[in-house]
């Protein structure tokens, strides 16, 4: 008697190498995963499967490409990240039963969730919700997932009492399904994946809490955000957690009121009072622009703040920027306040008959610029509601546009580099879903954008449907001293807006043609820009955009004389000096001029005046020992025209 046995039906699984191996049909990731690796098993958190990401526990039915996430990827750290957001969503639900839970993404740095509850959360209660998370971990619940229909996901949520979980289900489509995830007694609408597990979350550190608005509308009910962060590994937390103790150190909100750079007050919410020792580090930044746009062919110019709303309607921001945009009236007419220079630069240009022999036309701006920001996302230096942009609009030939922007991308990194940020990286981000021009102009701009990076041997990356609603554009991120990236300088090529507001040149046939119009930013804002230098030096500013780069500490009485020539001196030759004749201990006034972060101090006692020199201090470096004048301001001189 034979008995039959029944073939195992393998499918081909392709891995990232290229590399082909057989599986038997329902296999999972994990399977695949252990497979290849116990390390790689260990690690794995979740996989891509033909593009579509997937959890381990799904069984694979036929072939296809297979990619196994980790937390070394940007995507399985997401996973994980979005994972410990349950976590802490379900601790907080075991902790307090009544918490209604709202979203909780994943966001640069880590996770957050948004609680509706009527208990208020202090930071001791961080404490208590990590402990109970712990908790979680050592249960290692299985996380799984399952796709039910809206309406049973509506019934589901409904029964937990999860308002808003409801109201974003019923904003779907009748016929929609949607993808909820369980671990233990928790469930949560999500479209994953998630880790295999609650065991892999084991390290995490709560950070800090906030208020938000329900769906950021301020007519809704203020939320209690809570933020957190977690890695795979103790060691990636710690030196996180070290990270983000050094950038507290460097919050340019500190440190701006420490040294008496600006202040926000209530009567004027989101716009900054710059105080004198701000405004000299505002004005240095403002003069090396200058200096540089000079030198290369810019024509500096300034526009009105308020223009009336039939120019918004024409320049295309009517329809896609009103909503972040102050208005008024005046003389029964619609007026708005700028919240973008580039139109009224148009204007400008309009105002003279240029040919095609005066182009390229180079106008810069640093424009006053009004943008309405919720107070919600307020933040410093670094979001406000009034700031000055570092504009300019080139006007040039079809054929000049990609010389053009070789020089504004030089020009760029130039500036970056003296300001200390010699990491930077580009991205070239194309055609949004709201945007106006032809397809063809699109295609054209972005070729020309991508040949001038190629042509520079400049990496890049592109950025799908981020570019700006009149045109493509690239971006170039600056990496500051402890590793942040910011968005700062921007290039844009627009070959509607100039079209749509009637800028002309005459042709070599005598035609009126449309220039292409090339917008550039550099430093972007200046208030945020400057918040960002002073987070990259914390404070430390090279002596050429020190508020104060020289302080004058006399030993005694008998020392003012000698120290007062020497700030007289100083001072004729530009330099920003402080006379320090308070009537305290020598060691008081250094400890407390190094508290103001200034470059130089110079004790001034009776060798120092006997021999004509300074007893030189240098902020971090220390004590130089005795310094001749002249040779001390031979030093300072050089160390400000080099911009060290």
């Amino acid at each position: 008697m034979s008995q039959e046995v029944e073939a195992i039906e393998m499918i081909d699984i392709t891995l990232p190498d290229g590399s082909v191996k057989e599986y038997p049909r329902g296999s999972t990731a994990k399977d695949v995963a252990d497979s290849i690796s116990k390390g790689l098993g260990k690690a794995a958190l979740a996989a891509r499967f033909d593009d579509v990401l997937i959890d381990l526990n799904i069984e694979l039915s036929s072939g296809g490409m297979l990619e196994i996430l980790t937390a070394d990827s940007d995507e399985g750290i997401d996973i994980f990240w979005h994972s410990t957001a349950h976590l802490m969503a379900q601790a907080i639900k075991r902790i307090w039963p009544d918490a209604k839970i709202a979203i909780g993404p994943t966001i640069e740095t880590g996770f957050y969730y948004d609680i509706d509850l009527d208990y208020s959360l202090s930071p001791e209660d961080l404490e208590k919700i990590e402990k109970e998370m712990k908790k979680i971990v050592s249960e290692n619940l299985e996380v799984h997932g399952r796709v039910v229909s809206r309406d049973e996901a509506i019934d589901l949520f409904k029964k937990m009492d999860e308002d808003y979980k409801v109201e974003i289900i019923k904003a779907l489509e009748p016929d929609e399904t949607v993808k909820v995830y369980s671990q233990g007694e928790f469930t949560d609408l999500c479209r994953g994946p998630h880790v295999p597990s609650t065991g892999k979350l084991k390290h995490f550190k709560l950070t800090s809490l906030a208020g938000a608005y329900w769906r950021g509308d301020e007519n809704n009910k203020m939320l209690q955000r809570v933020y957190g962060v977690s890695y795979p590994k103790e060691k990636l937390l710690k030196e996180y957690l070290d990270f983000l103790e050094e950038a507290k150190k460097r919050d340019h909100r500190r440190i701006g009121k420490q040294l008496d750079l600006f202040s926000f007050q209530p009567e004027g919410p989101g716009f900054v009072f710059w105080h004198n020792k701000g405004m000299v580090i505002f004005n240095e930044v403002v003069n090396y622009w200058r200096e540089l746009h000079e030198r290369d062919g810019y024509n500096e110019i300034r526009t009105p703040v308020i223009l009336n709303e039939e120019l918004w309607h024409k320049s295309g921001h009517w329809d896609n920027y009103k909503e972040n945009m102050y208005f008024t009236e005046i003389d029964n007419n619609g007026y708005a306040v700028k919240p973008m220079n580039c139109p009224g630069g148009v204007l400008v240009f309009k105002n003279s008959m240029w040919s095609y022999r005066d182009l390229p036309v180079k106008f810069g701006e640093l424009g006053l610029i009004h943008r309405h920001e919720k107070s919600g996302v307020l933040h410093g230096l670094f979001r406000v509601r009034m700031f000055t942009m570092d504009d300019a609009h080139i006007y040039c030939l079809p054929e000049q546009t990609k010389e053009e922007v070789i020089k504004v991308a030089k020009l760029i990194l130039e500036i970056y580099n003296t300001f200390g940020f010699s990491e930077v990286e580009i991205e070239l981000s194309t055609r949004p879903e709201k945007s106006i021009g032809s397809e063809e102009i699109w295609e054209h701009s972005e070729k020309v954008l991508a040949e001038a990076l190629d042509e520079l041997n400049i990496k890049y990356k592109i950025n799908e449907g981020d570019g700006a609603f009149y045109g493509p554009k690239i971006d170039f991120h600056i990496k500051d001293v402890i590793g942040r990236s910011w968005q700062c300088g921007t290039v844009q090529v627009d070959f509607s807006m100039p079209d749509r507001l009637g800028a002309t040149y005459i042709s070599k046939d005598g035609q009126k043609e449309v220039p292409v119009m090339i917008h550039r930013a550099i430093l972007g804002s200046l208030e945020r820009f400057i918040g960002i230098l002073i987070e990259h030096y914390g404070g430390d500013f090279p002596l050429w955009l020190a508020p104060v780069q020289v302080v004058l500490i006399p030993v005694s009485e008998k020392h003012h004389a000698f120290a007062r020539n020497i700030y007289d001196e100083l001072r004729s030759d530009k330099f920003r000096v402080k006379f320090d004749d308070r009537n305290e201990k020598v060691g008081y006034k250094i400890r407390d001029n190094e508290l103001q972060k200034i470059p130089y101090m110079c004790v001034i006692g009776d060798k120092e005046v006997e021999s004509d020199s300074l007893a030189v201090r240098k902020r971090i470096k220390g004590d130089l020992g005795s310094m001749p004048f002249n040779e001390f301001k031979k030093t300072v001189f050089e160390e400000r025209r080099q911009k060290l």
